[in-house]
């Protein structure tokens, strides 16, 4: 339809010409004014006709560029959709958006807008070359003479503009990148002072983009007066032997101005394709780039004849696996084996790096073993359904990630065809219905790009929730807690349990906390599986785990909430918290310790003495920050024959006991407080009664 208009127009200018010679010819030449109003009224109905034909092939145009500017753009970011996640560990997000948006623009301009121009092009030069022909062939031989020098000087020219256009799109895609990646990372930029340097770095990648556009703008500026030089010689040749041709030959005036005409029309063209020319080479340089995307190819396929997956029981089994990435020279997995069955919850815990991620890559099939077999209901990954797999799955990411919409579409996300009552129920199990309901908007409140407007603890609620609206037969969680404090943590701990009941549910943590409730913990090293068993069988071991274990401090508070007395230690999810008593300040750190009042009208509890020290002739010590007025204390000089049977009433003098054991104790942080090791020590002083505090300043 548009190439249609497109031929029409060139005739219509061709009759409108041929009525200007008869104007000139019939009317003005014999002064017969009679034809006039004919003339002017078959000239208007032609540039109404014109007016109405340019508007549909504009309209139809427009159209047809945009409808394919929609199909490759789509057909690309499908495309991309379906690559493999090594081909995003490799390439820049903001590179790929540039080829994705600019590089597919520039394709258009030329496979759609220029294709089209070319055809009219080619249809107005041969009607206005053969009106040349018919008007006086002699003349328009002398016209054609400056045509080959047209796409003489276009075929120079062509081969820069390519050169050119393609170190364009290259800085291009690079600006993008660059940008993308400053604009993510506003807070870290911000945070460390780097605003100056980043504008620094942009404004070298921008230069090196102005340098780009100004090779390509000066070869473009040159290209465009020689091609006016060219058009000016070539009528000025017309020019003369037409002159000629009037005196010598008889050609009559309108004949001559209508030649010129469609002269004019003829150098529209022929400039139009020799522009056209280096718009092709510039449209090979974004093609170039797009085809680059479009022939990479996804390493991870379902094969032609792969198992469904209909209703799958969740049954994991990673047999001898090893694998290493691509380019790498190390293994980043060694023979690794394992099993989690429905209900069972595997940890996977180690050192950073040791290889803990890279297994629920492999379970997610984002890459395939190099040997060893995976398998989910006892069959291949491999040979699975690429979709059945995944739909088998539910994530919760370290990354917490969540899109730019509301809460109802986030949550949604974790199944297509989730209903509202779906969503709901989902997010209370997930413990996030109250803080969403008490939203202005509610579940249609948008959470801003990559959730910024919620707190890290309610992201990773929606994400829980999306987890559990999937309902999938398996469930990885990656470092579920990472980034939360300790009461968001806390929050986070429940509805995790919710979600992992009754899933086989692998678990990929640094916080052991999280780990001690597994069925079976894996200790991962190098790659490797070094320890595996369960949480006190490790410890006994004294092995790699135990190690993490009392590097993680733990084990200091398992210690400490053993000694601890019950009115001062409140245990929640194996995290200490000291309860609002009376406090007394410790050491140098600001750090206060609960301290029991005295009971007016009962006896202290009583505690197990600590074993007597050997004796000893040291003289009275005063521990720093002892409240003036009480005497030091004082080591006993022989240990008591046996401990005190009944306790005595706690007295003032006491107080000298309980601080100077806390000054001698080591201090050990728990969850962000600090844990007076020493206070059993000092505390053994409520049961010793008076005498110095009952031996406190061991």
């Amino acid at each position: 339809m548009v190439l249609i208009l497109t031929l029409l127009l060139p005739v219509i200018q061709a009759v409108q010409i041929w009525l200007f010679k008869a104007l000139v010819d019939d009317v003005l030449v014999p002064k017969h004014f009679s034809l006039f109003w004919k003339i002017a009224t078959l000239y208007l109905l032609s540039a109404l006709i014109e007016a109405g034909v340019a508007f549909v092939a504009d309209l139809m145009s427009s159209w047809l560029s945009q409808q394919f500017l929609l199909d490759l753009r789509t057909d690309m970011f499908r495309h991309l959709q379906k690559l493999s996640l090594d081909f995003y560990e490799r390439r820049r997000i903001g590179d790929l958006v540039s080829r994705l948006t600019n590089d597919i623009a520039g394709i258009e301009s030329f496979l759609v807008s220029g294709l089209t121009d070319a055809v009219s092009y080619l249809v107005q030069m041969l009607v206005y070359a053969t009106a040349l022909f018919v008007i006086q062939w002699k003349l328009a031989l002398v016209a054609l003479v400056s045509a080959p020098m047209f796409w003489f000087t276009a075929g120079q020219f062509s081969r820069l503009i390519k050169k050119a256009s393609r170190e364009r799109r290259r800085r291009s895609g690079s600006l993008s990148a660059l940008a993308e990646e400053t604009l993510g990372n506003a807070a870290l930029i911000q945070a460390y002072n780097r605003q100056d340097w980043e504008v620094a770095r942009f404004h070298r990648e921008g230069e090196s983009k102005y340098a780009a556009e100004m090779a390509g703008a000066r070869l473009k500026a040159l290209y465009s007066p020689l091609v006016d030089v060219i058009e000016l010689l070539g009528a000025l040749l017309v020019m003369g032997f037409g002159a000629w041709q009037i005196a010598h030959s008889g050609m009559s005036i309108g004949s001559f101005l209508a030649f010129l005409t469609f002269l004019t029309l003829l150098f529209s063209p022929i400039r139009g394709l020799s522009k056209l020319a280096t718009s092709a080479y510039s449209a090979t340089a974004s093609a170039e780039r797009v085809i680059d995307v479009m022939d990479d190819r996804a390493t991870i396929v379902t094969p032609l004849a792969a198992t469904v997956l209909s209703d799958p029981v969740g049954v994991v089994d990673v047999r001898d696996v090893s694998f290493a990435y691509p380019g790498s020279e190390h293994d980043a997995l060694h023979a690794v084996s394992l099993s989690v069955r429905p209900g069972e919850v595997l940890a996977l815990v180690g050192a950073s790096g040791a290889g803990k991620t890279t297994v629920t890559k492999l379970l997610l099939r984002f890459y395939d073993p190099d040997s060893g077999q995976i398998c989910l209901d006892g069959v291949d990954l491999r040979h699975l359904d690429l979709a059945s797999l995944r739909g088998s799955i539910s994530v919760v990411l370290q990354e917490t990630l969540v899109f730019d919409g509301t809460i109802r579409e986030n949550i949604a996300y974790g199944r297509a065809d989730a209903t509202e009552d779906d969503i709901q129920a989902a997010a209370r199990a997930a413990d996030a219905d109250d803080f969403i309901t008490a939203l202005p908007a509610g579940y249609d409140t948008p959470v801003g790009e990559r959730g910024r407007r919620l707190s890290g603890g309610q992201r990773q609620r929606i994400a829980i929730a999306r987890a559990m609206v999937r309902n999938a037969a398996v469930l990885i969680l990656d470092e579920p807690t990472t980034g939360l404090d300790a009461e968001s943590g806390e929050r986070v701990l429940e509805p995790l349990r919710r979600l992992m009941s009754g899933r086989s549910t692998i678990v990929v943590s640094h916080n052991l906390l999280t780990a001690r409730e597994a069925t079976e913990i894996l200790v991962f090293d190098q790659g490797r599986i070094v320890e595996r068993g369960r949480h006190h069988d490790l410890l006994h071991r004294g092995g790699v785990y135990a190690r993490l274990y009392r590097l993680s401090g733990l084990a200091d508070l398992e210690a400490a909430e053993s000694i601890a007395p019950p009115a001062a230690v409140a245990a929640g999810g194996g995290v200490l918290h000291l309860v609002s008593t009376p406090v007394a300040p410790v050491g140098n750190r600001g750090v206060v310790a609960a301290v029991a009042p005295p009971a007016p009208s009962s006896p202290a509890p009583s505690l197990p003495s600590p074993a007597p020290p050997p004796p000893t002739s040291l003289p009275p010590t005063t521990p720093p920050g002892t409240p003036p007025g009480i005497p030091p204390a004082t080591p006993p000089s022989t240990p008591p024959s046996t401990p005190p049977s009944t306790p005595s009433p706690l007295l003032p003098e006491d107080f000298s006991g309980i601080l100077s054991g806390m000054a001698t104790g080591w201090t050990t942080w728990v969850d962000g407080a600090a844990w007076i090791t020493g206070f059993g020590i000092a505390a053994a002083g409520l049961g010793g009664g008076g005498g110095g505090g009952g031996g406190g300043g061991a």
